[in-house]
């Protein structure tokens, strides 16, 4: 069984056990966190397909932690005009395992 949800903008499949990162959510680690926003479900075959959600479908995950991502480089410059700005961005995630889903 798996599903795709939709959080922080973006769409991940996901199935029970499963450890994904997404974009920083509020909570601490070993909270439940439940997302209503599901858009596919996979049950043994049964594919259902929300317009656009699924309705009365959730997934349930565990916050295992609050993390960073690796560190990438912002470099602007214009030349001939002695212009440079070097800035480095970690952004936030949280690490998280799903635990159950539960179709409609």
């Amino acid at each position: 069984m798996y599903a795709v949800i939709k959080t922080g903008g973006k769409q991940y499949k996901v199935a029970s056990g499963d450890v994904l990162r997404v974009e920083k959510l509020e909570g601490e680690a070993g909270e439940s966190i439940v997302f209503d926003q599901v858009l596919l479900v996979d049950d043994a075959g049964t594919i259902t397909i929300g317009a656009p959600l699924v309705a009365g479908a959730t997934v349930t995950a565990q916050i295992v932690a609050q993390a960073r991502d690796p560190k990438i480089l912002v470099f602007k410059k214009k030349r001939r005009h002695k212009y440079r700005r070097k800035n480095g961005h970690r952004q936030l995630q949280t690490v998280l395992h799903v635990t159950g889903i539960k179709a409609a």
